[in-house]
């Protein structure tokens, strides 16, 4: 028999440093997407949020929405796919929270760089 001891709780800002980081380490991900007026409204609608990830939770599982830059020529479906697949197992794996949604917004895709 297990005893009970005590509480754990896991802040939503750990559940977006998770999506975070996970996100970035998908190929054909140029970088988050940074927009202001978005951080703003986020601020105040949503937790766990900023710097392109905002996390909410609801009914005991989690809800990711994220604003990417993918590379150019990817296909932007598959990354969107690759990303929602990531992220999913990545929180499912580090909190054993279940994700209800992945929520991709592909921004924009990069410029080329000259080499």
């Amino acid at each position: 028999m297990i005893e009970e001891q005590g509480t754990l709780r896991i802040s939503p800002q750990v559940l977006a440093t998770i999506a975070r980081l996970t996100i970035l380490s998908v190929p054909g991900v140029a970088d988050l997407h940074h927009d202001l007026t978005s951080d703003v409204d986020r601020l105040f609608r949503r937790k766990g949020g900023g710097g392109g990830v905002s996390v909410t939770l609801q009914d005991d599982a989690v809800v990711v929405d994220v604003d990417i830059l993918a590379k150019r020529d990817i296909n932007l479906y598959e990354l969107g796919r690759e990303i929602q697949v990531q992220v999913s197992r990545a929180i499912k794996e580090m909190v054993g929270m279940p994700v209800l949604a992945v929520n991709v917004h592909i921004a924009d895709v990069s410029p080329a760089t000259e080499d």
